[in-house]
This record gives structure tokens, C-alpha cells and sequence, in this order.
């Protein structure tokens, strides 16, 4: 098989990738490993920047985003039993926040992609990139006892951190940066109706927790936990009881409970990967950098990749112009450490650290403090919590 540009992973990256490149007249073969049910069964992210919701408007695959995602123009800081607004509209410019889970939106682009015969091969074992240093890479593939080939002119790594893309790189060549934290998050989604219409991110003595929301019928809520506990340590009665007691009193008077659909604990750890090109090769997504999830960054970070590599390649295909392409790794990481600053110091802000001294637990406290007391620091979480311009 030949294409343009190989795919590495099936996830929102890579759709995201080839539906655009589709759309100016750009062939690619998307690589993905598991099965499409199994993509789609991943419970992810849910608040896109307004960037990438325009990404998904231009590649076509807007609409029910458009129509059922929520549009949120504030969100909400709880400090003890405080509940404090940040207006993200008032303090950008009019700038907000679409909430839409990532489940949702990889399914418009599945949708997409199969309307317009896009080649997105499943269960594609053993993908293993070739000759990336030359101007003819090819990747090989397994599916049973077959191995197949694809040449491309270029191969994009949207394979996740665990992913072959990444170590496909030589050691010497790559440097890698990275940050674990001492706690994870336990989440659950359930059917009910979201305590509040926005976010609310709590600190507590007792551990962080958030509100969230996928619909105004289904609600996700997540809190600190010890990265010791499994989701089964956790009965439904248990989790509910322990996220209302970080809660403010009020806000916690008026969550409604009910069965888990899903239960898990994610670890948190912050890690980038440079350069996010060698050769032909170009990282994208988690397979070059993940950030804790209190920002709200992982899905948008891989948003702005996704930005900058569609217009270096529609800029080589249509005018013949490398220079996107030599300077994608320094454009994206330039903005990717902006996003890894912004989510460490949301989760060094609000989370609890085990064994922290008390001076750095006063200096939190001082922290919330001072974002509520200062127009500029309110300024400053609005404008990277919608998102820094491309």
C-alpha cells in the first residue's frame, strides 16, 4: 500500500489528522492497534478549547458538537466552603470553553472518516516504522500471520505514550522530561444531572476533588486518591459520601447520586518528550507529552500539534514549503511547556501532597488567596484555561 502520510494510532489525533489532510486533497492510511469499539469504549477528556473546537468545525465534524455540547463562560474555584466564579468570557474577551467528551467527538470523526472512505485499518499488530531518516519511510504492520506495508512520504507517531513512534527514536537523539505525582484520581460517571452548569475544581484538607460534566444528564466527578487504591476499593456509597465532604456545604446539599456507568483511577504525571521530530517522523499528542488532567490540557495540547502539523503539511503538498515542517518541533513545544506550566500549577495548587510540609500548605492557602483578591492573576488562569492562541 501507498499513501502520503502514515498514521500511527486511531485515537482523536490521528482521525483528527487525516479527516483535514482528506478534506485538501491529502491521502493517509491511519494504523491503529485495537479495535474501533475499544476506541471508542475510553473515557477521556471532556472540555475542548475553543481552538480545537474550530479544528473540529473545519474538518467538518462540528455539527453535533454544535448541538450538543454544553458552552461554558465561567468556572468555579471551591476553597473550603468558598465557591468562587472565575468568568473566563469577562476576563479574554469573550473567549469560552465547549464541554464535550472525547468518546463523542471520536465517534463524529469516525463518522466522518467513513463517509468520505478514509482508510483507518483496526487491529493492526506490531506496527513498526522504517527508514525515517530517509525520503522514502515505510511502516510494516501485522494482521494474523500476514505483514503488510505501507510507504509514505511521512509518518505520524498519534500512538500514545506507550506507543512505538516515540521509541522509534534514538536514544541520544531524545530527551525526556517527566514529573509523576504522588496520588492519582479516582472518577466515576454516572446518569444524573451535574451538581452545577460549570466546573467546579475543590481543594480540601482531605484531598482534591472536581465536578464535571459530559451532558445535562450525565455527570463525571473524580477525587484525590492514594495511587495504592483500586477502583474495587471503592463502593459507590464510599465515593459519594467522600466527594461530599470536599464539596462545600451548599454545593454538597444538592448532588444527586446514583449507580457508577464507569469507575477508574487515572495516575497523574507530567512528561515531554523533544524533539517532536526526527527525520520524517513526527510526534503528536501523548506519544510526545502528557500533563495531569487539572488543567484540562491533554486532548487540547494534542489539539495544537495537530494545528500546526496540518498546515506544514498543506504547506508542503500545495506550495512546496518545508519550513512548517523543520520548525513543527520547536513551534509545538514552545506552546506545549506553556500548557505543562499551566496544569503543574493547577494540580500543585489545589491537590493535597502527602507528607508536605506545613509551610508549603500555607503557601497553597496563600496562593488561593492572592488568585482571588487579583484581576491579573484571575486574567491569567482564564486565558490558558481557554487556551493559549496558536
Amino acid at each position: 500500500m501507498k499513501t502520503q502520510v502514515g498514521i500511527v494510532g486511531g485515537g482523536p489525533s490521528g482521525l483528527l489528522l487525516s479527516q483535514l489532510l482528506h478534506r485538501r486533497g491529502i491521502d493517509s492510511v491511519v494504523l491503529e492497534k485495537h479495535t474501533r469499539a475499544h476506541v471508542l469504549a475510553r473515557i477521556r477528556a471532556g472540555v475542548l478549547e475553543q481552538g480545537f473546537a474550530d479544528l473540529l468545525r473545519l474538518a467538518g465534524c462540528g455539527d453535533r458538537m454544535d448541538h450538543q455540547g454544553e458552552v461554558h463562560e465561567g468556572v468555579n474555584i471551591a476553597h473550603g466552603e468558598d465557591l468562587h466564579r472565575v468568568d473566563l468570557h469577562g476576563l479574554t474577551g469573550g473567549r469560552t470553553v465547549m464541554v464535550y467528551g472525547q468518546t463523542e467527538l471520536t465517534r463524529d470523526l469516525y463518522e466522518a472518516r467513513d463517509a468520505m472512505g478514509g482508510v483507518v485499518i483496526h487491529e493492526a499488530e506490531d506496527v513498526q516504522p522504517h527508514d525515517l531518516t530517509s525520503d522514502t519511510p515505510y511502516l510494516t504492520y501485522r494482521q494474523g500471520d500476514e505483514v503488510r506495508r505501507v510507504a509514505c512520504d511521512f509518518v505520524v507517531g498519534a500512538d500514545g505514550f506507550h506507543g512505538v513512534s516515540r521509541k522509534s527514536i534514538p536514544a541520544d537523539v531524545l530527551t525526556e522530561y517527566e514529573k509523576v505525582y504522588p496520588f492519582g484520581w479516582l472518577g466515576v460517571l454516572s446518569r444524573t444531572e451535574p451538581v452545577a452548569p460549570e466546573l467546579i475544581y475543590a481543594r480540601h484538607q482531605r484531598g482534591f476533588a472536581l465536578c464535571s460534566l459530559r451532558s445535562r444528564v450525565l455527570s463525571r466527578y473524580y477525587i484525590q486518591v492514594p495511587l495504592t487504591d483500586r477502583p474495587g476499593d471503592w463502593s459507590d456509597e464510599a465515593f459519594w459520601a467522600e466527594l461530599k465532604r470536599r464539596l462545600p456545604g451548599h454545593v454538597a446539599a444538592r448532588l444527586q447520586t446514583g449507580p457508577s456507568i464507569e469507575k477508574s483511577i487515572a495516575p497523574l504525571r507530567s512528561f515531554v518528550a523533544e524533539p517532536m521530530r526526527y527525520g520524517r517522523l513526527f510526534l503528536a499528542g501523548d506519544a510526545a507529552h502528557i500533563v495531569p488532567p487539572t488543567g484540562a490540557k491533554g486532548l487540547n495540547s494534542a489539539g495544537s500539534d495537530i494545528q500546526y502539523l496540518y498546515h506544514a503539511l498543506l504547506d508542503h503538498y500545495e506550495r512546496g514549503d518545508d519550513s512548517g515542517l523543520y520548525s513543527y518541533s520547536q513551534k509545538a513545544l514552545a506552546r506545549i511547556w506553556k500548557a505543562q506550566r499551566f496544569s503543574w500549577w493547577m494540580t500543585s495548587m489545589l491537590h493535597v501532597f502527602p507528607d508536605s510540609p506545613a509551610y508549603d500548605r500555607r503557601l497553597q492557602e496563600t496562593e488561593l488567596n492572592y488568585l482571588f483578591s487579583s484581576e491579573a492573576g484571575l486574567r491569567s488562569l482564564a486565558e490558558n484555561y481557554v487556551g493559549l492562541p496558536y
